[in-house]
């Protein structure tokens, strides 16, 4: 059984990395118990390999053997046999993922910037009650908030049945409390009360549920008299959030809020380097570093590294610069294509704060004024619209009033590193809004 696991990891592993951390292991599967015994060399390999491989091991050793099994870890016998007693209790745990193998700790990316956010998470996920709660996890789209989130589901769920958990998003909670339970709040809320875990994902959009906000506090006061975790995921600061009863606000600050920053160079090219290894997808150092620079977006990446790979698989083997550069070309023109003046003010509008009637109306304040002009920029930079066609998307504005507005932004991204960060990342969240 252990070398066809051995087989199973080669796939996503080098033969370096299995001789240093995957012979050493002592491996023995029973299939009439469902679980999995691992036995370390000695105490100090397994507090390394607590740290550093065991969420690998364990998101592969469930891909390989299937849900139900348990892994017992032991400092026991010398490898290969089964006759000492071990040096300490063995820890035993669950290797299921009942939010999907590929949210672990060990699959999230970070540099120094988002250390302290997986930090506190994997403390949650140890302490999961007792320390830190509610546990909320801030950031923009594409940072790594759902991904953090499920990840601290994932290791709790190795502890406790999976069954205590409830995880959703704020959308599918309102959904839950009218549809499921028709209305009925106290069968909803007792719903919720059965469980000992409550995650709720995209908690800014409870804007649209003004209702549901007295409900959240009853139940934020259920989970927290009781010490169950409560952990959220919100997209944005929660100080930003203006409209919740205050009630609500105050208790949101009792806990722990970490903010993820969006995932930088660095951070895109581990990502792509990680893909590239487990799809066996062999780009080059320049072709990896022209996708980090090019997609900021990780939803937006992601499907840039499919059409790679299933391009690979389906009609060439051997990528080719010019087939690489030809998909990305395509890509992008098909976004182009889609996009419209409308969807890149609604973009806009959102990061500013402002609705699209007032990006097309002649307010001229200076908030209001560079956004439309912003917005101006990116219609002509991606749709690579005439000025006049512009002037009319924009409510009628003439057609210098857009050259002087595009001019005008050109010039000050040039000198304004800040300006032009924003710019890329608008960018690219046009880009996503027309591949949705």
């Amino acid at each position: 059984m252990k070398q066809a696991l051995r087989k199973h990891f080669r796939k996503t592993c080098s033969e370096d990395e299995l001789a240093r951390w995957f012979d050493p292991l002592g491996i023995f599967v029973s299939e009439e118990d469902r679980a999995v015994k691992v036995e370390f060399p000695h105490q100090f390999f397994g507090q390394w390999f607590e740290g550093s491989i065991q969420d690998r091991f364990e998101a592969q050793l469930n891909l390989y053997l299937g849900t139900g099994y348990e892994v017992r870890y032991s400092n026991g016998a010398p490898v290969g046999t089964t006759d000492a007693a071990p040096s300490h209790k063995p820890v035993v745990k669950k290797i299921d993922f009942p939010f999907d193998s590929q949210f672990t700790f060990d699959t999230f990316l970070i540099n120094k910037k988002n250390y302290f956010p997986l930090a506190s998470a994997k403390e949650v996920a140890k302490q999961s009650g007792s320390l830190f709660n509610p546990f909320i996890i801030c950031g923009p789209n594409g940072s790594g908030k759902t991904h953090l989130l499920k990840a601290v589901a994932n290791e709790i769920s190795k502890h406790h049945d999976s069954s205590s958990i409830y995880l959703s998003n704020m959308d599918e909670l309102h959904t839950m409390f009218n549809v499921r339970f028709g209305g009925d709040s106290v069968r909803a809320r007792n719903h919720l009360f059965n469980h000992d875990f409550l995650f709720i994902d995209d908690f800014q959009q409870i804007r649209a549920y003004p209702g549901l906000q007295n409900e959240i506090i009853n139940i934020f006061n259920h989970f927290y008299e009781n010490r169950k975790q409560m952990v959220l995921g919100c997209r944005d600061k929660i100080s930003s959030l203006d409209f919740l009863d205050p009630n609500l606000h105050s208790r949101l600050g009792w806990g722990l809020v970490v903010t993820l920053k969006e995932p930088d160079l660095e951070i895109r090219v581990g990502y792509i380097q990680q893909q590239c290894r487990e799809k066996k997808l062999p780009l080059t150092k320049e072709q990896i570093l022209t996708l980090a620079q090019r997609f900021t977006d990780f939803r937006y990446l992601q499907g840039i590294l499919l059409k790679l790979f299933a391009f690979r698989e389906l009609v060439h083997k051997d990528l080719s610069q010019k087939d690489f550069e030809h998909i990305l070309n395509n890509t992008e023109e098909k976004a182009h294509d889609e996009l419209t003046p409308k969807q890149i003010m609604g973009v806009v509008g959102e990061h500013y704060n402002l609705n699209v009637r007032e990006l097309t109306g002649s307010k001229r304040h200076q908030p209001v004024a560079q956004a439309r002009q912003i917005a101006m920029y990116l219609c002509r930079e991606l749709l690579s619209i005439s000025y006049p066609a512009l002037g009319r998307a924009f409510g009628g504005k003439d057609h210098s009033t857009v050259l002087y507005s595009v001019k005008k932004i050109n010039q000050l991204r040039k000198d304004d590193h800040d300006l032009n960060q924003v710019l890329k990342m608008l960018k690219n969240k046009c880009r996503h809004t027309a591949g949705r």
